[in-house]
C-alpha cells in the first residue's frame, strides 16, 4: 500500500514524432521514504533514466517535473514543484524549484512526477490529465514569451489547465533559459534549454484525482500551527520588504558583488534599495500559491506597468552591471522574464562580457565596444542579443561565462563568475568564508539555495574572514537542511519557523504519509540525496578540480572599508573542502564511498 501523499508511480512521457506515449513506472514505498519527492526524488529518477554521459540537449535526455508528500495538503508554502535534468550550462545535475498552481494541479494528474523524453516534430505542447498524456502540436506559440504562451493555450484549451512554458531563449537553445509558469521560473541551469531541445514549447497538467494523507485531523492542525508561526518575526522580512532588504544590508557588510566581483560594495546601492523602492515605487504584495508568507513585493515601471524584483535580479542586473538606474534594473529584469532567461546567469554573463570589452579581450572589444559596466542600455542590448541567440556576441553569451570564457580564452575565465559553470549569486565568497566553502563544493554549481551557508557567515557566531572547521561544519549542517527542505518540499523562507528542524519536519511529514519518521531518519534522507547529487556529477565526469571557485577570489584580496583585508587563499580553501569530503565521508576524489553507494537504492 503506498504512503499517504504519494501515488506511487511516475509518469515518464516519450515524445517521438507528432505522438507521445506515457507510461507508468512504479516508485516503491523505499525508494520514496529514502528520497520523500522534489529534488530528491527528481535526483534519483535521473540515476534511473538519464543514459551516462547522455547530452543535455538529446532527445533521450529526461527533463522531470517532480512534487512531493505535501503538495495539496493545507501546509503553508508546500505548492512546490521541482524540475530536473542534466544541466546544458554545467553538464551536471541541476534542479530548480517553484512555486505555482501548476503544483498542485501537476500532482493531481495521478503521478508523483513526471518525466519527458523525446522531441516532437514540431513545436508542440504535452498535455497530462487523467487520461495520460498526449502531443499537440503548437507552432502558433513559436517565439512568445512565456506569459503569452500561456494566455494563448488557456484560451485555445479552456482554464481548468495550468502550464509550464518556455520564452524565445529556450526555443533558442540558450543555456540558461528558464521554465516559467504564473509569472515565475524554475530559473538556474537551462532547464528552459532542455525543453526547448524537445520542441515543447509548454506542458499542461490538469487535476483528474486527489492525494490521500495518512491522517487528515493531524494534517490540518499541524497546518494551523505552521500557518500561525509563518506570521511570526522569523519571516517579517520577507512581508515587508521582500528579499530586496539584503541588498543595503550586505552592501554594508561588504559582501555586495560590484562590477563582476571587482568590488564588494556599490555605491548606488542606495538607489536599488528596497526601503527607497517601497517609498517611491511599492504598487503591491503578492503571495505564492498555498503561502501565507507574501514575500513578493511589485514596483511600478517608467511608463507604466509593473515588475515583481528581488535580490538575485536586482544584484544581477544592477550592482554586478555596476547599473544603479532602478528604471534600467527594472526594464532588464522586465526583459529577462520576457525572453525567458535566469537573471543570476544573464547579468552573471553580461558582467563577464563588459569586464572583457573594457580590458580590449579580442572576441568582445572588436564586436561590442559599446559594452561598458554603468550603462543600462548597454545591458538591454546585450540581453535582446542573448535571448534572440544573434550571431556574435548574441551566441557567444548564450553559452554562459565559463564556456564563453574557453572560446575568448586570453585568461579571462579566471574572472569568469561561476563554478562548474553556473554563475555566482549575489554573495561574495571572500568575505563570506562558510559561503565560499558552500559555493565550491555544491553540486548545481555556485548555488545559494542548496547551500545557505551565508546563515552561518552572517549569524556573528564565526569570523566570515578566516574560514576554517566551524565553517565547514555550518555548510554541511546547511546543505542538509535545504536537502530536505527542498524534497519535502518546503519554502527556504520558513526555514526561521523551526527551532528543531528535523524533529519538526519529521512531525509534518508523518501525519501525511503515516510512516513514524524522525529526525535522525531525516538527517540520513538529507545525506543520501547529497551523496546521491554527487554520485550522478562523477558519472558524468565531475572530479575533485570542480570543487573551486574562480581564480580571482582566489589571488586578489578585497580591501575593507573596517581596515580588514578579505582574503581567501587556494589552500584555505583546499583545507576546507578536505574537511567537507572527511564530513561527508567522501574518498579523496570527492566522491561517495562503497557503503554510501549501497545506500543509495539506484538499482531499486
Amino acid at each position: 500500500m503506498t504512503a499517504g501523499g504519494y501515488f506511487g508511480r511516475a509518469l515518464v512521457v516519450d515524445v517521438d514524432g507528432s505522438t507521445a506515449t506515457g507510461t507508468a513506472l512504479p516508485l516503491s514505498d523505499e525508494v520514496l521514504r529514502a528520497y520523500l519527492g522534489g529534488v530528491g526524488l527528481g535526483t534519483w529518477l535521473l540515476h534511473r533514466l538519464a543514459p551516462a554521459g547522455v547530452d543535455p540537449l538529446a532527445p533521450e535526455a529526461p527533463l522531470a517535473f517532480v512534487f512531493s508528500p505535501l503538495v495539496g495538503t493545507p501546509l503553508t508554502t508546500s505548492a512546490k514543484f521541482a524540475v530536473v535534468a542534466k544541466s546544458p550550462l554545467t553538464g551536471l545535475l541541476t534542479d530548480a524549484l517553484a512555486s505555482s498552481r501548476f503544483a498542485i494541479a501537476g500532482k493531481l494528474t495521478g503521478h508523483d512526477a513526471i518525466v519527458l523524453r523525446g522531441r516532437a516534430a514540431e513545436l508542440s505542447v504535452v498535455v497530462v490529465d487523467g487520461d495520460g498524456a498526449r502531443l499537440e502540436p503548437a507552432p502558433e506559440l513559436a517565439g512568445l514569451p512565456a506569459a503569452e504562451a500561456e494566455t494563448a493555450v488557456r484560451e485555445r484549451f479552456g482554464r481548468g489547465w495550468s502550464t509550464a512554458a518556455i520564452g524565445p531563449a529556450g526555443e533558442a537553445g540558450v543555456r540558461y533559459a528558464t521554465v516559467s509558469h504564473d509569472g515565475r521560473h524554475a530559473g538556474r541551469g537551462g532547464l528552459g534549454a532542455v525543453l526547448g531541445a524537445k520542441n515543447v514549447k509548454a506542458v499542461l497538467v490538469r487535476a483528474a484525482t486527489r492525494a490521500e494523507v495518512a491522517d487528515p485531523a493531524a494534517v490540518l492542525a499541524a497546518a494551523k500551527d505552521l500557518r500561525e508561526r509563518s506570521f511570526g518575526p522569523a519571516t517579517s522580512k520577507y512581508r515587508e520588504l521582500g528579499t530586496l532588504a539584503n541588498l543595503l544590508a550586505f552592501n554594508a557588510v561588504s559582501t555586495l558583488p560590484t562590477r563582476n566581483f571587482t568590488a564588494a560594495t556599490f555605491d548606488g546601492a542606495h538607489r536599488l534599495a528596497a526601503e527607497e523602492l517601497h517609498e517611491l515605487r511599492g504598487v503591491a504584495r503578492n503571495s505564492c500559491a498555498s503561502c501565507s508568507i507574501g514575500c513578493e513585493h511589485i514596483y511600478s515601471r517608467k511608463g507604466g506597468g509593473s515588475q515583481r524584483m528581488e535580490y538575485e535580479n536586482v544584484f544581477a542586473l544592477g550592482p554586478m552591471c555596476g547599473v544603479s538606474d532602478p528604471d534600467d534594473v527594472f526594464a532588464a529584469s522586465a526583459r529577462c522574464d520576457e525572453l525567458g532567461l535566469d537573471t543570476i546567469s544573464a547579468g552573471g554573463t553580461v558582467a563577464w562580457a563588459m569586464e572583457c570589452a573594457e580590458r580590449g579581450l579580442l572576441g568582445i572589444a572588436d564586436v561590442a565596444p559599446w559594452l561598458r559596466f554603468g550603462d543600462g542600455a548597454a545591458l538591454l542590448r546585450a540581453l535582446d542579443l542573448i535571448g534572440r541567440r544573434e550571431p556574435g556576441l548574441g551566441e557567444l553569451l548564450a553559452l554562459g561565462s565559463r564556456a564563453a570564457a574557453h572560446v575568448v580564452g586570453q585568461g579571462s575565465i579566471d574572472f569568469a563568475p561561476q563554478v562548474k559553470g553556473l554563475e555566482l549569486p549575489g554573495y561574495e565568497p571572500r568575505t563570506l568564508q562558510a559561503m565560499a566553502l558552500g559555493l565550491a563544493v555544491n553540486s548545481r554549481g555556485a548555488d545559494h539555495n542548496r547551500s545557505g551557508a551565508y546563515e552561518a557567515d552572517l549569524s556573528g557566531e564565526h569570523d566570515r574572514l578566516d574560514g576554517g572547521a566551524a565553517h565547514v561544519a555550518a555548510a554541511v549542517g546547511t546543505e542538509d537542511r535545504a536537502a530536505v527542505m527542498d524534497s519535502m518540499i518546503l519554502c527556504k523562507f520558513l526555514r526561521g519557523v523551526f527551532t528543531e528542524p528535523f524533529d519538526e519536519w519529521a512531525a509534518l511529514l508523518a501525519p501525511v504519509t503515516g510512516w513514524d519518521v524522525d529526525a535522525a531518519e531525516l538527517r540520513a534522507v538529507a545525506r543520501r540525496i547529497v551523496a546521491a547529487k554527487r554520485a550522478f556529477n562523477a558519472r558524468e565526469g565531475a572530479t575533485a578540480a570542480d570543487d573551486t571557485l574562480p581564480a580571482r577570489m582566489l589571488q586578489t584580496p578585497l580591501e575593507l572599508a573596517s581596515g580588514r583585508t578579505a582574503t581567501l587563499t587556494a589552500d584555505r580553501l583546499a583545507t576546507m573542502v578536505a574537511g567537507y569530503y572527511a564530513a561527508r565521508g567522501l574518498d579523496a576524489t570527492g566522491r561517495p564511498g562503497p557503503d554510501a553507494a549501497a545506500d543509495l537504492l539506484l538499482d531499486g
